[in-house]
C-alpha cells in the first residue's frame, strides 16, 4: 500500500518540518538572566510611570471638584462679612453706640464657633473626608 502525497504539516515551523531544528535561538543561562532583568527593569519604570500617571488624575480629580467649591465659598464669605458689618451698623444705630452692634454680632459669632465645634466631625469633616476619598478612588 502506497500513501498518497499530503499536505505539508503547516502548524509546525518550517525549520521543524524536515526534522532540521536550528539551534540560533538557543540562550544560555548568563544571557537568560539579563534578558529576564532587563524586562523586570522595563516593566518596573512602566509600573513606575503608570502610577504617577494616576496618582496626577487623581489629583487633578479632586482639585477640579474643591476648586469651584472653594471659590463659592469665598464669595458666599465675602458676601457674609459685609452683610454682618451692616447688620452690626444697623444694631448700633438702634442700640446708640455702633460698637454695641460689633459687640452683639462677635457674641453671636462665638455661639456659632461653640456649636461648631462640638459638631465639626460630623457636619464637616466627615463629609469632606468623604469627598476627597470617593474622588480620589474613582
Amino acid at each position: 500500500m502506497r500513501l498518497s502525497k499530503t499536505k505539508p504539516l503547516t502548524w509546525l515551523k518550517p525549520e521543524c518540518r524536515n526534522n532540521r531544528l536550528k539551534h540560533k535561538n538557543v540562550e544560555t543561562p548568563a544571557t537568560s538572566i539579563e534578558s529576564l532583568f532587563e524586562r523586570l527593569q522595563a516593566y518596573s519604570k512602566t509600573t513606575y510611570e503608570l502610577s504617577k500617571l494616576k496618582l496626577l488624575e487623581t489629583t487633578i480629580n479632586v482639585v477640579n471638584i474643591l476648586i469651584p467649591r472653594i471659590s463659592v465659598i469665598l464669595m458666599i464669605s465675602l458676601f457674609a462679612l459685609v452683610l454682618n458689618i451692616g447688620i452690626a451698623l444697623f444694631l448700633g444705630e438702634l442700640l446708640g453706640k455702633s460698637y454695641y452692634g460689633f459687640f452683639i454680632v462677635a457674641g453671636f459669632y462665638l455661639v456659632a464657633a461653640i456649636v461648631l465645634h462640638f459638631f465639626l466631625n460630623k457636619w464637616i469633616k466627615k463629609p469632606l473626608s468623604d469627598l476627597i476619598i470617593k474622588q480620589a478612588l474613582q
